[in-house]
């Protein structure tokens, strides 16, 4: 038997084994059988980070479905909007139906004007589909604040029907 190294049978590239040494390790060749596939990275990839709407619509759906305390949401409301919240979240108006959790499915915003954000969001528990729209307003320190919010259609406010 011969100690040439020689092509395995039914190999039809041209490219044989090499020379090895410890200095220079396995063969590699661009595209050949033996080439070593670039390694993938394990880690997530950073992602971006979330839109002033796309936060408070997450924080809103946590504090509306009874996740979290209302007064998670203090100094991130302005005006009536943390009463308001403040008087409904005790009814829990996104609660969990039939054991399936409330989750944010869509939320896009819109800038009328500089220093406004009008969002809108769809939030999905179990086979019921809710609307959830809210008004962001960034005040002269540079941080968003939640000014107003509706569910539904209907204006989220002490007094309207349903709510208590």
């Amino acid at each position: 038997m011969s100690m040439d190294r020689t092509r395995p049978a039914g190999r039809r590239d041209q490219s044989g084994p090499g020379p090895r040494s410890a200095s220079n390790g396995p063969r590699s060749t661009p595209g050949g059988p033996r080439s070593v596939p670039p390694q993938r990275s394990r880690r997530l990839q950073p992602q971006r980070p979330l839109r002033p709407h796309q936060w408070f619509a997450e924080r809103l759906l946590a504090v509306l479905s009874g996740q979290r305390p209302v007064h998670w949401m203090l100094g991130h409301t302005i005006g009536e909007a943390y009463d308001q919240l403040a008087e409904l979240a005790p009814s829990t108006p996104l609660r969990a139906t039939h054991g399936s959790r409330p989750v944010l499915r869509h939320c896009r915003g819109a800038q009328p004007a500089t220093g406004v954000v009008e969002a809108f969001a769809s939030i999905a528990a179990g086979d019921r589909v809710r609307a959830m729209a809210f008004r962001l307003e960034q005040g002269a320190d540079q941080r968003w604040r939640c000014a107003a919010v509706e569910l539904g259609g209907e204006r989220l406010t002490a007094d309207a029907p349903g709510c208590r």
